[in-house]
């Protein structure tokens, strides 16, 4: 263990990000050539090694965050990357994307400042791969078993690395013209930039993944038949099913979904636009929807230059500190700020965000074009617009943020292998990750059979829009379930299980 006691001695201090100023001239990550090692050592000390540390509890993955804190404030680098991939195939994903629960649940957050974790992770995630400490790790001998993957976000890469890893055959199908889901298009580079992805895709290649690019399964090749070619199908296609904004207006020119709009913005990244067809350059931004996807279109908008953005959150304020309602370990809801907010303050004076705050209706120009949003203020208890409260903003691109309500409906590969939903509106699937019902075509009739019959749900799916840190949980999960289904047995890690849900009061 490090110096017990570290957190008495040395104060929180997480890694600085780059000036304000200088991150929006460019799309490089907020951290991009900031030094780490010895702040971060420093903060990794600060970890209590609790007798019974309940940041575990916060991470689905079951990060074994006491050891490599303790590695990583001793520089044993190579001790701290083991530790880190015992439990997480991609840390450098989690490590800048995840909004780390496992802060929240450290126990020095019962009454001090928790250990900078986050930071921790990105440090060793980062040193694993500048030390050459993440080589391709095929497996010793093949299976004869294969396995189709559908769908290469977290979900469906964590799954098929695991596979692949274990001796099976795998083939990983998406629909998009890159690998990656939404890590490659949905989030944007100032988050994590591309080359920790195609990094990973390379090494996963070199262990014996296949890629399928540009094949929808369910349209361009029948779900049925993948069923025929492979012993085994795990369904990671996300939740992409998009919540609408049913106001009068919607039809108006200039008001988008917020992923089509960051795909478009990511496809400059990569290369296939000089610019955005959909840009904020010199408008009026108005973001609906105050989460994490709304963030990160404000942190886009303000790249590409807008002449101003505003981001709406029916939501009220959240306070600075805990309620007594939402206690330790759980993960609160308090004001947060992320680093696309403190772009928008630093340029504004202001939040960028407006609380409580409902589109009544967008009003449009005699062109046809969204040209302001009429809002009223809402009660925090049902959301009711508040008499005497409406007001006309400036609006020349609106986008809408509202999340998703699970995965999308009425595909190819829904009917083909006769998906059903659960309550919650995402793919059922029963105690084992398996699809509740599959489909074949064993006649010109197509008869369907229940059970599991070799098809696994993993990740937003089946457990609706989550966090990447789920994602990848899960995609361990089905690979274990799928790996015990073709062998009889696993020896594969099952971190989660489709009931649990995260640490919330």
């Amino acid at each position: 263990m490090t110096d017990p006691h570290g957190f008495l001695k040395v104060p929180r201090r997480p890694v600085p990000a780059r000036p304000v100023e200088e991150r929006l001239g460019d799309w490089n990550e907020v951290y991009a050539g900031q030094a780490r090692l010895p702040l971060v050592s420093e903060q990794a000390g600060r970890c209590m090694d609790c007798g019974i540390p309940f940041c575990h509890s916060g991470c689905p993955l079951g990060n074994l965050i006491p050891e490599w804190n303790a590695y990583a404030a001793k520089d044993d680098w190579w001790a701290a990357a083991e530790r880190l991939h015992a439990t997480n195939n991609f840390p450098e994903f989690t490590g800048r994307l995840c909004p780390a629960p496992c802060e929240d649940a450290c126990v020095l957050t019962i009454n001090a400042d928790p250990v900078t974790i986050k930071n921790v992770e990105q440090a060793i995630a980062d040193e694993i791969w500048a030390r050459g400490y993440a080589p391709p790790r095929p497996p010793e001998r093949l299976s004869g078993k294969t396995v189709a993957v559908i769908g290469s976000g977290p979900a469906g890469l964590a799954a098929a690395q695991q596979l692949t890893r274990i001796g099976h055959t795998v083939a990983v199908y998406e629909r998009a013209d890159r690998v990656g889901g939404l890590l490659r298009y949905g989030i944007p580079a100032f988050k994590m930039e591309k080359q920790h992805l195609n990094r990973r895709i390379e090494q996963m290649r070199s262990e014996g993944t296949k890629f399928r690019t540009g094949v929808e399964v369910g349209s361009d090749l029948d779900a049925i038949e993948l069923t025929r070619r492979h012993d085994a199908v795990v369904v990671a296609v996300g939740a992409r099913g998009q919540r609408e904004l049913a106001v009068h207006g919607r039809e108006l020119h200039g008001i988008h979904q917020a992923m089509d709009y960051l795909t478009l913005a990511n496809r400059v990244r990569e290369g296939d636009y000089v610019s955005s067809p959909v840009t904020a350059e010199g408008k009026h931004v108005v973001i609906i929807g105050g989460g994490d996807t709304g963030s990160d279109c404000l942190g886009t908008a303000l790249r590409q230059g807008a002449t101003s953005v505003v981001q709406l959150d029916i939501n009220p304020e959240p306070g600075e500190v805990r309620r007594d309602s939402e206690p330790w370990p759980t993960y609160p809801k308090v004001y947060r700020i992320s680093h696309a907010h403190e772009e928008g303050r630093e340029r504004e004076g202001t939040d960028p965000r407006i609380f409580s705050s409902a589109t009544l209706r967008l009003e449009g120009d005699r062109h046809g074009h969204v040209r302001g949003i009429r809002l009223a203020e809402v009660e925090p208890e049902d959301r009711r617009p508040r008499p005497e409260t409406e007001h006309v903003i400036s609006a020349d691109l609106v986008l809408l943020a509202l999340g998703f309500y699970g995965p999308e409906r009425g595909t190819g590969l829904m009917k083909q292998l006769a998906l059903t939903l659960d309550d919650r509106g995402n793919f059922a699937r029963d105690a084992d990750f398996a699809a509740e019902t599959a489909e074949r075509a064993r006649s010109p009739e197509r008869t369907v059979r229940t059970g599991t019959d070799g098809v696994f749900i993993a990740g937003d799916a089946g457990r609706g829009q989550s966090l990447v840190v789920w994602a990848i949980a899960e995609g361990r999960s089905a690979a274990a379930a799928a790996d015990r289904y073709l062998s009889g047995s696993t020896e594969l890690p099952a971190p989660v299980a489709p009931s649990d849900r995260p640490l919330v009061a």
